[in-house]
Parts: structure tokens; C-alpha cells; sequence
């Protein structure tokens, strides 16, 4: 069985651009890959934490789950070999791969699966996607070592992909307590060391399914926030790439060098600048939507991301199912945010802190917000944190503004249908059409919901909308099989490999 693209969300994927001929770079090992990324995890169990960043790290590389999604979107077998449903879309069996191990040689059956799914729905799971699916799941039935079947509260036309997702990954009771820092999973690689503040690094294991298929057999994964650090990296060939290049400023360097590829797709992501709803005066829906009138996305775009995104005007990305373009409902307009401001009787210059985290699109984009502010009365002091200070600080709730990327696809349930997550969003009406959504199987009443739920959202402004990102992936030529589009936020290195040919001199 097979979802595609069609059914799940729609790419565009650019193509390769090439310049003038430069010295040609050090080669890698033909066995070995190092690349950067932007953000550090702070554990490697995707089921337990929020971050992309372990996903990044762990996902089919180290841990996988019952299907796979790729980046086109479409969704495949995985550990599952194949699945079918119900009529009524409610229960939905999966018949396991037989002869899968766990890199400690625990042996995969139905029992782990089991496992992992009430795992992620027990009282108490940190994991993020609990509400939007583990607690739609009835019961999970294991009639035999092979076969699982998921009996749903509410029919879920979407649940193998949200079973591709990284939150979905399959533990086993025996090694789950050591995921955080040495996760064993059923994947083509094992974590071998963890330098804390410097690199992640994988090397293939031998008793893998298709080991043999697997090219890259040292993965290195280097941690560079500071965009002239990862253009230095890049330049020196102390990194063979950046699947998600933070420093968009010098991408007409790296087109115009023919020792590197430059690919641009596209992501699921809804950059945002997020807003304490549980705060005076921001819980006031007149001094959020001043705020949204303020900010001049295409002024954003350009220049804090070089011109590489889309405007958006609620909690969906133009590639996500349903979408709907309502920027125009909290369109740029000064005056208009002015006079809300007024309206509301908010003190002027109203003192706000404006926390940013390390990438580049917060800290150079959160300048230009800032300004952009000021320019209606509304004073934001800038405030940098580190990742793990953003994760323990705004995250936790703890924060006026924030200006973050949120990655994963169609995951409005997750953020605004849950009171206590970290913006504090909570609307009877919205998780009204969220339970009306998840129990209602015709397809235009879906995409009627999907309507409303967005026009709630910017409605409500409960944040501020303003892009989605590009994904632009910067390597060095010969390197193959890199995702250059994200879906999801994963490298699958098993399909990564290098050219026989060498790179340009």
C-alpha cells in the first residue's frame, strides 16, 4: 500500500544550480559523511520530546516505525510490510516484517508495537502527538507475533502517515530506558558516540536487514547555529553538507561554485511569531491581531530569508491538506494596528520581550520584527537564548513573543487543540471542530472543517502567521541521495551515497 503525494500534500522541488569552475574540495571517505545542522537535540528518543532536531538525528537512520514517509510525501511499508482498513476507516491491520531484529538483537513482533503505542498514550506521555493520535487509538489487538491492529476512536484517513512520523518510532520494553542518550532501534545504523555541544555520531550496523545496501558507513553530524560558521565549514570541507542551510545570505556564493550542489524545495513549516495567550494584555484578541497588522511578512521574507518562503496567514503551510491563503485577513496595515492597540487600552510604548533562538531566521528575522513593532507603539526587547533555553523557557510557557518554525505536518490538533501547550491557546469552539473533524469520514465535510479550523485560528489571531520556509540544502557535488525537500524533518542516510565520479576541478 502506498499514499502519495496526492493524498497528502503537494512539493515543489527545485533544481541543482551550477556557476564557475572552483579548486575542487577535499574528498570524504567514499564510506563516510559528515553534515551539519542547525540545532542540537536534547535527548535522541523522538517519542518522549518535541524537538526536530532529534528526528533529524535518529529517524530511519537509528529508529523507525511502521511506515515510512518520503520526501515526496508519499507514505510506504516499513516495519509493517503492508496494512488495510476498515470500511469505516476505524481499524486499520498491519502485518509486521518478518526476521527484523533491534540492534541488541531483541527480536521485533507485534508485542513491541504494542508497547510503544500504549507507551505514547499512558497518562503522563510527554509524546507530541498523544492527543492528535495515540489517544484516538482504542486498542491496540496482537493476535499473533505479526499482525497488530489499531481499533480508533474516531476514523483517521491520515494515520499511516502520522505513523511515518517520528513520534510513531518502535521501541522495545528492554533498551527504552536508554533511548534518550543511546536509543536501539531496528534501523541501518547505531548511535556510537554523542560529544555533548559538537557532533552526533551513527555507524552502520552489520546485522541490519539490508546492510548490504547501505553505502554510508560512518554518519557524522555536526552541530553549527552560527551561519558564518556554516559557510566556513562548508568552504574548508570540514562538512560534506547542510540539508537545511541556515546561512541564506551567501547562497549566490555556493550557486555560483560548481564544487557544490544547491538544492531548494520545500517544507511543511509555519514560521511564526508565537504569542502568550495566557498573558495581559496579549490574552486580549484586539492587542494579537494589532500585533499580526504589524509585521510586514514580505518584508520578513526578504530579508531574513532572502527572499525563500511564503507568506502565510494561519496554522497550515501552502503544501498541507486543506489549505487556505488568509493573509489577507491579517494583512499589513500600521494604522489598522494602531488603532486596535487603542481600542484595547494597552499602555504605550507597550513593553513586551521578544525570545529568540539560535537559528538565523529568529535571530535576523526577530530584528526586523522588532522594528516592525516599534513602529506601532509596541517596544520589544530582544532577548537570545540557546536551544536548551528556549526548550525550558518559552516552550514551558514562559514568554511574551517567540519567533519559531513549527516542522511538523498538519498539526493543528497538537498545538491548539491542547489548553497547556506552550502558548496557551484555549477555545472550547476550536477543539470543538477538531473532535467534529476527527469523527467525520466525508471528504467534503473535511475540507469544509479544515476551512473553519483555519479561519479560526486567524480569527482568534493567536499567533502571528508569517512564513513558510524553504528548504534550501547546500553539499558538495557528488553527494547523492540527500533530501533536498522536507515533509518531515529526517535524513535518510541509507540512501545516501557518493558519485564513483569526482567532484569538479
Amino acid at each position: 500500500m502506498k499514499l502519495t503525494r496526492r493524498d497528502i500534500n503537494t512539493l515543489l522541488i527545485g533544481a541543482p544550480l551550477a556557476g564557475t569552475l572552483q579548486p575542487a574540495l577535499a574528498r570524504s571517505s567514499k564510506d563516510a559523511v559528515t553534515l551539519a545542522m542547525v540545532l542540537e537535540p536534547t535527548g535522541l528518543d523522538p517519542t518522549v520530546a518535541a524537538a526536530a532536531a532529534i528526528g533529524e538525528v535518529v529517524h530511519y537512520n537509528v529508529l523507525e516505525g511502521l511506515t515510512k514517509i518520503g520526501m515526496d510525501g508519499s507514505v510506504t511499508p516499513l516495519l509493517a510490510e503492508r496494512w488495510s482498513q476498515t470500511p469505516d476507516g476505524k481499524t486499520y491491520t498491519f502485518t509486521l516484517r518478518k526476521g527484523v531484529k533491534f540492534s541488541d538483537g531483541a527480536v521485533l513482533d507485534a508485542s513491541a508495537v504494542k508497547f510503544s503505542f500504549e507507551r505514547a498514550k499512558a497518562p503522563g506521555s510527554t509524546n507530541k502527538a498523544k492527543k492528535a493520535v495515540f489517544d484516538n487509538i482504542s486498542s491496540v489487538v496482537t493476535p499473533d507475533a505479526h499482525t497488530v491492529i489499531l481499533v480508533l476512536n474516531n476514523a483517521d484517513a491520515l494515520l499511516p502517515f502520522r505513523l511515518g512520523e517520528n513520534t510513531a518510532v518502535i521501541l522495545h520494553p528492554t533498551s527504552v530506558a536508554q533511548a534518550t542518550t543511546r536509543p536501539v532501534g531496528t534501523g541501518p545504523y547505531v548511535v556510537s558516540n554523542w560529544a555533548k555541544g559538537s557532533a552526533v555520531t551513527l555507524t552502520a550496523w552489520d546485522g541490519y536487514r539490508d546492510a548490504a545496501k547501505v553505502a554510508i558507513k560512518k554518519v557524522t553530524f555536526r552541530f553549527i547555529n552560527d551561519p558564518a560558521a556554516q559557510v566556513a565549514a562548508l568552504l574548508a570541507g570540514d562538512v560534506d553538507g547542510i540539508p537545511r542551510f541556515g546561512a541564506l545570505q551567501a547562497l549566490k556564493q555556493f550557486q555560483g561554485d560548481k564544487r557544490f550542489t544547491v538544492e531548494i524545495g520545500s517544507t511543511s513549516g509555519k514560521g511564526i511569531l508565537a504569542i502568550n495567550n495566557r498573558k495581559a494584555p496579549l490574552n486580549d484578541v484586539r492587542v494579537r491581531r494589532a500585533i499580526g497588522h504589524a509585521i510586514d511578512r514580505k518584508a520578513f521574507i526578504d530579508g531574513a530569508q532572502e527572499g525563500l518562503g511564503k507568506p502565510i496567514g494561519s496554522h497550515f503551510a501552502p503544501t498541507d491538506l486543506g489549505y487556505l491563503d488568509l493573509t489577507k485577513q491579517s494583512a499589513y496595515d500600521p494604522d489598522k494596528a494602531k488603532a486596535l492597540l487603542r481600542e484595547a487600552g494597552a499602555t504605550i510604548p507597550l513593553a513586551l520581550t521578544l525570545t529568540l533562538p539560535p537559528p538565523q531566521y529568529a535571530r535576523k528575522g526577530g530584528e526586523i520584527i522588532a522594528a516592525q513593532l516599534a513602529q506601532v507603539g509596541i517596544r520589544a526587547k530582544i532577548e537570545n537564548v540557546e536551544w536548551a533555553q528556549w526548550l525550558s523557557g518559552p516552550f514551558k510557557g514562559n514568554f511574551d513573543l517567540t519567533i519559531i518554525n513549527h516542522v511538523e505536518p498538519l498539526d493543528y490538533a497538537t498545538a491548539y487543540a491542547n489548553p497547556d501547550y506552550y502558548f496557551g491557546y484555549d477555545s472550547a469552539k476550536f477543539r470543538g471542530l477538531v473532535s467534529t473533524l476527527a469523527a467525520t469520514s466525508n471528504p467534503a465535510e473535511k475540507a469544509r472543517l479544515w476551512r473553519d479550523i483555519q479561519r479560526q485560528l486567524a480569527d482568534d489571531a493567536v499567533n502571528a502567521y508569517v512564513w513558510n520556509p524553504a528548504q534550501v540544502a547546500v553539499f558538495k557535488r557528488g553527494l547523492r541521495g540527500l533530501w533536498n525537500s522536507s515533509p518531515i524533518f529526517a535524513n535518510d542516510m541509507a540512501a545516501v551515497s557518493w558519485a564513483t565520479a569526482t567532484a569538479a576541478r
